[in-house]
């Protein structure tokens, strides 16, 4: 699997994000970039706008802004030549007039914000670099009010590729711990970029916005033998919990026990003795047993009771 660097990072704030009068947000960027704001963005344009090429975005974003006035509301802010920084708290006040989405299903996104890679005319990128962080937001309002929140967060590479962002269920604390209250938790340095319809791509890419693979200093244990390191990322459920070595005896989720149809690697797998990982060879039972198990989540799925 391909691992992408995200030189950005964003998320919203608790605090005040119940309130109808602004936003809270929390960026933070390893790289000179622009972060431009709409309010009450087109979903149609906004989509079609993504599918452009990087020299075609990044020309446009030096003429003008990167989503024209014609398919939003309002520009919320538009701050460039940002150098890298830590973690900082952006507040956006809500537009005057208020918003005007109509009741669900809705034409226009409430809030959309751009973090875009600022590069010099010709600075060579890497076609798997990260350029543009686009973060979709639902605004809590008294048509919809559910709470506000991150519907979706796409990534632009260099080479034009558009993946959606999904956040990586990763184990963390102590494996030895019996306190259920933290044994897992989203990571914020983890996620998994799956390449939206149509996309010409040849898989889903790691993606991670610190350099934390392979260090032993973090390092968290398999939650099923609490003995070696975990490495592999579970799908379609996304949890990051089990050993090569244990992996090899699951054929479900230790954590959700949803079916196991796919994996992938987050570290290298150095640390597996010789021989440890059993052979899968001549075993029709197990196919056979791995066929009914899956029959048995397509009939579960489809007269709704999971």
């Amino acid at each position: 699997m391909t691992r992408v660097h995200i030189p950005f990072t964003f998320r919203l704030l608790e605090t005040g994000n119940n309130s109808f009068e602004e936003v809270r947000l929390a960026v933070s960027s390893q790289v000179k970039y622009q972060m431009a704001a709409f309010w009450a963005v087109s979903i149609r344009e906004l989509h079609m706008s993504l599918w452009r090429t990087w020299s075609e975005l990044r020309e446009q974003t030096r003429l003008s802004v990167i989503v024209d006035s014609a398919h939003c509301q309002q520009l919320a802010t538009n701050v460039r030549c940002q150098q890298p920084h830590s973690e900082t708290v952006v507040a956006l006040k809500s537009p005057k007039p208020p918003l005007l989405l109509g009741a669900p299903p809705r034409l226009a996104y409430p809030l959309v914000v751009f973090m875009i890679r600022e590069t010099e005319t010709d600075e060579l990128l890497h076609p798997d670099e990260t350029v543009i962080l686009v973060n979709v937001v639902h605004l809590r309002d008294p048509v919809c009010p559910l709470p506000t929140s991150i519907l979706a967060q796409y990534l632009k590479q260099a080479s034009g590729q558009l993946s959606c962002l999904k956040q990586l269920y990763l184990a963390t604390g102590d494996p030895s711990s019996s306190d259920d209250g933290g044994s897992t938790q989203i990571s914020g340095s983890l996620s998994l970029a799956e390449p939206v319809a149509c996309a010409d791509s040849t898989g889903p890419l790691l993606c991670t916005d610190s350099v934390l693979q392979d260090c032993p200093g973090i390092e968290q244990l398999c939650v099923v033998c609490h003995y070696f390191p975990l490495s592999r990322a579970l799908l379609p459920c996304r949890h990051t919990c089990i050993c090569a070595v244990c992996f090899g005896k699951l054929d479900r989720c230790p954590m959700c026990r949803a079916a196991i149809t796919s994996y992938f690697c987050i570290r290298s797998e150095e640390y597996v003795p010789p021989n440890a990982i059993e052979s899968k060879v001549n075993s029709k039972s197990k196919v056979a047993v791995h066929w009914l198990d899956a029959l048995n989540d397509r009939l579960t799925d489809f007269l709704g009771f999971r």
